[in-house]
C-alpha cells in the first residue's frame, strides 16, 4: 500500500500492476498508470498512461488513442451485461520518460466498463426517463509510490 523508492541510477522502476473484477461487479476495461511532479519552475504535471486494456485494444491503439470499450449497458432496464471487458488485467511498466534528478509520484487506475448510473436505477424504479448521463466508469486507484531523485 504505497511507499517511498529511492531512484538507484538512471533507470525506472519497474511497476507491476494486477486489477481483478469484483466478483459482483463490472468487468475492467483498462488499468492505468497516473505519473505526478512538479517542474523545476514549479508547475504541477500529471500524465495517464494506458498500460492495459480489455480486447487487446492496447496493441491495435499502437502510438493513438485507445479505442472505447464499448457500452452493454440497456437504460430502459437500468442493467448492463458482461459482455465486454476482462475479468482480469495485469501489466509490468516502466517510465518512458523517467528523470532520476526528479521527485514524481505514481499510482495505478482501474476502471470498469460501463454501468448505469444512480440516477438511471431510480428513473426505472420511479418509471421516468433517465437524465444524462445514463452510464458510469467507476474506478479504483491504488495507493501512491513516491520515487525520490538520487542524491
Amino acid at each position: 500500500m504505497g511507499g517511498t523508492l529511492e531512484a538507484r541510477g538512471e533507470t525506472s522502476p519497474v511497476f507491476a500492476v494486477v486489477a481483478l473484477k469484483d466478483p459482483l461487479g463490472a468487468n475492467l476495461d483498462r488499468v492505468q498508470i497516473v505519473k505526478a511532479w512538479v517542474d523545476a519552475s514549479g508547475r504541477s504535471h500529471e500524465r495517464v498512461h494506458d498500460v492495459n486494456a480489455s480486447d487487446g485494444r492496447l496493441e491495435r491503439a499502437g502510438s493513438g488513442a485507445l479505442a472505447p470499450v464499448g457500452n452493454s449497458v440497456d437504460v430502459a432496464d437500468a442493467s448492463y451485461s458482461n459482455s465486454i471487458g476482462a475479468t482480469e488485467l495485469t501489466a509490468l511498466w516502466r517510465d518512458p520518460e523517467y528523470e532520476a534528478s526528479q521527485e514524481a509520484l505514481y499510482y495505478a487506475r482501474a476502471i470498469e466498463i460501463p454501468t448505469p448510473r444512480h440516477t438511471t436505477y431510480a428513473a426505472k424504479t420511479m418509471g421516468v426517463e433517465a437524465p444524462e448521463p445514463t452510464t458510469i466508469q467507476e474506478r479504483a486507484v491504488s495507493s501512491a509510490i513516491w520515487v525520490k531523485p538520487s542524491r
